[in-house]
């Protein structure tokens, strides 16, 4: 592989790292948010649900600009915007302007997933675009690591905003030299939104797009709640919290790299293959999430949210190959989007509930609750993958 290529996915998985590290500093920072603003665990819901819906509400129309001004541009002020971003949460006087900054926040990293994705669809060859995406999507995942040691980490250190304000910094440096360096392609078409109407006839598709809600909630709630659960249910340090939410984020990585390795090199139609790894993956995080709420040590949460990360967290690459199996290539883009949504939306929904039970019932009862979801989601992929798209040529293809 040549210099441009690793020149190219160094830095586009730069920009992702330097990205989840500032978006991802509001879930590693919930402890702090509860004790600054003396919030009850469902308040601290709202804190997650106003930062995934400010990326939700962002999503289309942010997709649609980058189209229009192209990559560098977008991803470059969507970087400052989250360093900026960071910086406003860190600075919140009040529970209000909190939430309104994290909405901020999560509106900048709106730019993300389809800024990156089209800087490798951009500017490197197909045939090897597969392998590229793969290492940019474990930016997420250790881009999120970095940031649950790096606020819980120098919060018993120094102060609770140090980390944010040490993100706000990575975040405005990395900004600056993926704008000196990136030299991807130009400024795209015309903005323009997906066809909906040609996908929603596509019914696995849609099934799809219904199992990613419960996908998403399962996600988010577990990476906005992990570092609270084990300070206040398990009785562990903040510190010891953010060494947990980091090991949920490893092993998501390495679940991701390992499926996807899986979805290559199995024998099989692909629809059926990888659609059979998702559902596995699927049935075991409802599984762990039962194991979790059993938890009652230090030691059995660490092992048991790091093989919970390996299944719930690691589930995104393949949620995508999938998808690839029932659209066409000219519809991958709009149903990303779609499906990106679904997931997003689940997050919204799921944190404020998952805080209400925790406060009315206990911690138990919201773990089962992510397991019930997640078993929603097996028997609607179950479902998906015995109908037939509706397509001729699937975006993948041996």
């Amino acid at each position: 592989m040549d210099r441009s290529y690793w020149r190219t996915v160094s830095l586009v998985s730069l920009w992702q790292v330097s990205a989840s590290i500032c978006y991802y500093t509001v879930f590693a920072a919930t402890p702090f948010f509860r004790d600054e603003f003396g919030l009850s665990r469902f308040s601290v819901g709202f804190v997650v649900t106003a930062l995934t819906l400010g990326y939700a509400v962002c999503l289309l129309p942010v997709g649609a600009l980058i189209d229009r001004f192209g990559e560098k541009r977008s991803l470059t002020l969507g970087l400052v915007g989250l360093a900026a971003g960071v910086v406003m949460v860190a600075g919140a006087p009040t529970y209000a302007l909190l939430l309104a900054a994290a909405f901020f926040l999560g509106s900048m990293y709106a730019s993300a997933i389809p800024g990156t994705n089209k800087a490798i669809y951009d500017s490197i060859a197909a045939g090897r675009q597969n392998f590229a995406l793969g290492i940019k999507q474990v930016g997420v995942t250790a881009g999120s690591g970095i940031s649950a040691l790096l606020v819980t980490g120098l919060a018993g250190v120094l102060f609770w905003q140090a980390g944010f304000l040490i993100a706000a910094g990575v975040g405005f440096a990395v900004a600056l030299l993926f704008a000196l360096l990136y030299s991807g392609a130009g400024d795209g078409g015309a903005a323009e939104y997906p066809d909906f109407r040609r996908l929603s006839r596509n019914r696995p598709y849609r099934v799809l797009v219904a199992a990613g809600f419960f996908l998403g909630a399962a996600l988010f709630t577990t990476t906005g709640y992990t570092v609270l659960y084990v300070e206040e249910d398990i009785g562990a340090s903040v510190a010891f919290g953010g060494v947990v939410l980091a090991l949920v984020q490893l092993f998501g990585s390495v679940g991701r790299v390992v499926t996807g390795w899986l979805s290559d090199n199995l024998p099989g139609d692909p629809q059926t293959r990888i659609g059979a790894i998702l559902i596995t993956q699927v049935v075991a995080g409802a599984a762990l999430f039962v194991v979790v709420a059993a938890t009652d040590s230090a030691l059995n949460a660490a092992i048991a949210f790091s093989a919970l990360g390996f299944f719930v967290l690691g589930n995104t690459g393949i949620y995508y190959s999938y998808m690839a199996t029932l659209v066409t290539a000219d519809e991958m883009g709009g149903a990303t989007a779609a499906g990106q949504l679904s997931l997003v939306i689940g997050s919204v929904v799921a944190p404020p509930a998952f805080g209400y039970l925790a406060d009315t019932v206990g911690y138990q009862g919201s773990w089962w609750l992510l397991a019930a979801g997640m078993g929603l989601a097996v028997g609607l992929l179950l479902y998906a993958v015995r109908l037939e798209p509706p397509i001729d040529e699937p975006a993948m293809q041996e």
